[in-house]
């Protein structure tokens, strides 16, 4: 079987929470940044929280814009990030 390139539109993760306030501040920073992005199990982490991680996920071609973002200093301030 052939590999497929990768996708640039496909979501990936590019970090998990297991708090659901910090994956809503860093999904802030991003959008912000105009990087579009999601929140995977935001509500069941909610309900068992600390048990189940909230995945933050952006689409490949904006993975590394993302990272950089959440990496920067300002995102420090703002946000306690768990790789």
């Amino acid at each position: 079987m052939t590999d497929l390139p990768d996708d640039p539109e496909e979501f990936v993760t590019v970090r998990e929470f297991l708090e659901p306030g910090e994956a809503m501040l860093a999904r802030g920073a991003l959008e912000s940044a105009g990087v579009e992005c999601l929140l995977i199990n935001e509500n069941a982490s909610r309900i068992y929280s600390g048990a189940l991680a909230t995945q933050l996920q952006v689409h490949r071609q904006d993975l590394a814009d993302a990272l950089a973002i959440l990496d920067s200093p300002e995102a420090d301030e703002r946000v306690d990030v768990d790789e």
